[in-house]
């Protein structure tokens, strides 16, 4: 356990950030009166998504590692750390979806057939849901994770250990 202490914090970190992020999206709006921005600006998240892997894979590196670490260190560091933000995912999405923002379903759903995004209510509904952004959060938090840390080990890994 005390291995895997660096990849345990930034995983709660993250998720506190994600969950943050949500209330920041909720409070301007995001989720009701400017939903039909939502898809496009929820795509910011990568930023901050971004700097906590790489503050993470950071101190993986000063703290655990003593400032030396190979390019393998870091990935399976990066991917356990990915793993455990996947493993918490679904939780962290409950709280969004039950917690900070219930209407954002509704709205959602309301809205894509109201565009034209989705021909029924119910074919809408088959795609807003929980279960669905459970799945996908936990999926793409995985991918993200390793595909994120496999390009930032380019430059945070120690050279001389190549």
């Amino acid at each position: 356990m005390k291995k895997l202490k660096i990849e345990i914090k930034w995983a709660i970190l993250f998720s506190i950030m994600t969950l943050l992020w949500m209330v920041l999206e909720k409070l301007s709006g995001l989720h009701s009166t400017y939903i039909d921005y939502h898809f496009y600006l929820t795509n910011l998240f990568a930023i901050p998504a971004i700097v906590f892997m790489v503050l993470a894979l950071q101190e993986k590196k000063k703290v655990y590692y003593g400032g030396q670490m190979s390019y393998k260190q870091g990935l399976i560091s990066g991917i356990i750390l990915s793993v455990i933000i996947a493993l918490l995912s679904p939780l962290t999405q409950w709280i969004i979806s039950y917690v900070i923002s219930p209407e954002y379903f509704p709205n959602v759903i309301k809205r894509s057939v109201e565009i034209g995004y989705f021909k029924s209510i119910a074919e809408a509904e088959a795609n807003f849901n929980y279960p669905n952004y459970a799945k996908q959060g936990a999926i793409g938090a995985l991918i993200m994770g390793i595909v994120t840390t496999a390009i930032a080990m380019i430059f945070i890994r120690s050279k001389k250990l190549e």
